[in-house]
């Protein structure tokens, strides 16, 4: 199909696919269009990557436009939201307007109203919904990407329910489903009254096969020499050999520590690869790399850069990922060895995917088990780049001649499976049901079990008791936890109350995008604060002689005698409170190693008193999940007590990105925790508050409010601190040569933050460091490295 004949869309997408090189639209899109994409019709596009899924959404939107509707694209992760926004700001020449929306829960996004095109993460999403965001009303097309995804157990109940919300809000509203190729698009093609693009047509070629001793055979039947040579293992083989013909790897292992260590070796290979140019240019990306975070992680990703590989999983910076990711698709890295996360969407195709690993660890069984054959052709479709490469090729390795026939029967002739909703999961439906009641969607158990009918797993499923006896559990849970209540004037022909309502604090909870759970945990360990009679203790309070005596029951005798002894009562501490929000179901507890469970056990007895809640004996099961909540918490500890990044990614065995997650997470539980004060009895809300901003910005006490001055951060209010300048009203006030001392220089960094914290005249002209504040390194050039050594998480 030509582009001129594309029906509804705006005048200029013609000419300016044609600019792009675009003169005829792949088969899938012309079957997407023929099929009434760009005139409002549903469509489900169960197609291979790299086949033109994102122009068949951006036809449907901007179709959607010009009858003056609103769009919105969901996406599974963060960083393709960015990535998608990129994509659609073309448009933005047109007089479109885009708008991305990722984060705080909170918000109705009210200033998304005016955007023609709206980026999110389901997650996101949900949460418009929750607050009722009211230009959700004024939605004409939602786009889906990934939706294979509802068969994630974690995230996909949240896309389907947001789905099903959608499309009760607005019964004309177009549904765009996109999804790699699944076994049963035709199901889900049904759940969204959709119609149905099911297509194996790619762009260029791709071959699937299986590397076994010297040769690669191609499920075509064809084999091809591929020689492993003395100093090399298959992987480093199949890299060299793509390398000869010009082409890239993307290489998928089971670990972070396995994706990093197979860079390490595969800088072996790559290095002789690499032009001059292509050297300075990779040196300049390290050290840009470097400059991201002062961690044993940093520097191993650099000095692989340097030499044309990297590494590529979650525990990295988003900016380490970013980097890593441009300098791959500019051919500039030659391979990258990547956890699966990467084939989730994010665009980094190669000329060949090599699958090295296709079992991995699986915590529920205790062993390693087989990748799904969707994720795998996941994986497999990254290969091959339309107009850069003339082919792609996906290679699993075999070690040997049995395990040889097991891959091509198990993935590389095998169909994926089908997609299956998760939905039916208790700790899935208690913050859906909960957020369906307060939303209004729903006001009785018999609206409620209604609503599910228009979900996938009501589509999939003809068994209607389980779903219905989860629900009650969930409906008793919610109603015992003070989150719902039954209105008894009506019953249901079974003599219960039908009728539900959300409690105040309910309301609260489904805002704050809680697991329910999360909240009944927070709200008990507040309670059990106030109950013991806890102080605020920071660095200017002391205990009270008169409170009363700790409530909190200890597990050992020898600390009611201390507390006898003392007579003091227990303090809220910032390990406390982050010890309450690690072990709620909202934050993912770091694992314990060997030899941290003695550890641990040991600094559970020892700072028990500042631990909030009843501990569980040793002997329960859940202890474990316990110390795991405490060594979490302890990282949290020494992130807000200034310790250095690179100690906490040692001592702790994680990486940059571990920590930022970390950290964002409790400082959004704290942030939720201030909320819930508010609804209950209870008066720590100071206490709270001061844990939340020292994790922000990862400073001790006397540092919360000069921290709080942006272009600050952690860092930095040290030196200024340690520079008499103490509050944020001392930095209003400040000798400018005492803060360009305490800068180490940096003259546009100390105008920035003065003129952020409000000083009267925040030049630098003239200016000079003053020699009696110490500012070993001092920099006294007038370009401002934004790098400094902040190590503050919050510029990751």
């Amino acid at each position: 199909m030509d582009v001129a004949d594309i029906p509804g869309v705006p005048a200029w997408l013609p000419d300016h696919l044609r600019e792009q090189g675009i003169e005829e639209l792949y088969p899938p899109q012309a079957e997407a269009v023929e099929a009434g994409v760009t005139e409002g019709e549903s469509l489900v596009a169960s197609i291979p990557t790299a086949s033109g899924k994102t122009l068949i959404a951006a036809m449907a939107m901007l179709a959607s436009i010009e009858r003056e509707g609103k769009a919105l694209y969901i996406v599974p992760l963060r960083a393709l939201a960015s990535e998608k926004q990129a994509d659609f700001a073309e448009y933005e020449q047109y007089g479109l307007d885009v708008g991305v929306s990722t984060g705080n829960y909170e918000s109705e996004g009210g200033w998304l109203a005016d955007k023609d095109i709206v980026v999110a993460t389901s997650e996101k999403v949900d949460s418009l919904v929750r607050n009722d965001a009211p230009w959700l009303d004024d939605l004409s097309c939602v786009v889906a990407d990934e939706v294979h995804l509802v068969d994630d157990g974690e995230r996909g109940p949240t896309l389907e329910v947001t789905l099903a919300k959608l499309r009760s809000l607005n019964e004309r509203l177009q549904t765009v489903a996109l999804s790699a190729t699944i076994g049963n698009a035709g199901e889900l093609a049904d759940w969204l009254d959709a119609a149905l693009v099911d297509s194996d047509w790619r762009p260029i070629d791709l071959q699937k096969g299986v590397h076994y001793g010297d040769a690669l055979h191609l499920e075509d039947g064809s084999q091809s020499r591929v020689a492993v040579r003395n100093s090399e293992d298959q992987t480093a083989a199949v890299v060299r050999d793509t390398l000869e013909d010009e082409g890239s790897s993307l290489v998928f292992v089971n670990s972070r520590r396995n994706a990093e260590a197979a860079a390490r070796r595969l800088t072996g290979t790559t290095e002789g690869f690499l032009s001059g140019e292509e050297r300075e240019r990779l040196a300049e990306i390290a050290a840009e790399i470097r400059d991201v975070s002062d961690t044993e992680t940093s520097e191993d990703l650099a000095d692989a850069v340097e030499a044309g590989a990297a590494f590529h999983h979650a525990g990295l910076a988003r900016d380490h990922r970013s980097l890593v990711e441009d300098a791959f698709r500019e051919r500039l890295l030659k391979v990258v060895s990547a956890t699966p996360t990467l084939a989730a969407g994010v665009n980094t195709p190669s000329r060949r995917v090599v699958v090295r690993d296709w079992r991995r660890y699986d915590g529920q069984v205790g062993g390693m088990q087989p990748l799904s054959v969707l994720e795998v052709h996941q994986m497999m479709g990254r290969a091959g780049r339309p107009g850069l490469d003339p082919y792609g090729e996906a290679v699993l390795v075999a070690s040997s001649h049995d395990e040889l026939d097991e891959l091509f029967e198990r993935y590389v002739w095998a169909d994926p499976e089908p997609v299956r909703s998760k939905l039916a999961a208790e700790p899935a439906l208690r913050t859906h049901i909960l957020a369906t009641v307060a939303s209004g969607f729903a006001r009785s158990r018999s609206g409620l079990l209604e609503f599910l009918e228009g979900t996938l797993y009501a589509e999939q499923t003809a068994d209607r008791d389980r779903l219905e006896s989860v629900t009650d559990n969930v409906i008793e849970y919610l109603e015992r936890n003070g989150f719902l209540e039954r209105e008894a004037p009506r019953a249901s022909e079974d003599g219960a109350a039908d009728e539900l309502s959300a409690t105040s604090l309910g309301h609260t909870v489904s805002r704050l995008y809680l697991d329910p759970m999360s909240a009944a945990e927070i709200i008990d360990g507040l309670r059990a604060a106030q109950r013991a009679g806890a102080t605020v203790q920071t660095g200017a309070d002391a205990p009270s002689e008169d409170a009363e005596p700790a409530g909190f029951q200890s597990a050992s005798d020898l600390r009611d005698q201390q507390e006898a002894a003392t007579d003091e009562p227990p303090e809220i501490t910032a390990l406390g409170l982050y010890h309450l929000v690690a072990r709620t179901p909202d934050m993912y507890e770091l694992y314990l190693r060997s030899g941290d469970e003695e550890t641990y056990t040991e600094i559970a007895y020892e700072r028990e008193a500042e631990l909030l809640g009843r501990p569980p004996s040793e002997y329960e099961d859940r202890f474990d999940d316990w110390l795991s909540a405490l060594k979490t918490a302890r990282l949290l500890e020494d992130w807000a007590s200034e310790r250095d990044e690179d100690q906490i990614t040692d001592r702790y065995g994680v990486g940059p990105g571990d920590i930022r997650g970390k950290v964002d997470t409790a400082q959004w539980l704290l942030g939720a925790a201030e909320s819930l004060v508010s609804e209950l009895d209870v008066d720590v809300a100071p206490a709270v508050r001061e844990a939340r901003t020292r994790v922000e910005h990862g400073v001790r006490s006397e540092l919360v409010d000069l921290a709080g001055v942006r272009g600050v951060g952690r860092k930095r209010a040290r030196r200024l601190f340690e520079a008499g300048i103490e509050t944020r009203a001392d930095l209003r006030d400040a000798d400018k040569s005492v803060v360009l001392a305490a800068l180490r220089g940096r003259r546009k960094t100390a105008e920035n933050v003065l003129e952020n914290a409000g000083h009267r005249d925040p030049s630098m002209d003239g200016v000079e460091p003053d020699e009696d504040v110490s500012h070993e390194g001092t920099d006294t050039s007038t370009d401002d490295d934004t790098a400094d050594d902040q190590a503050n998480l919050g510029d990751f």
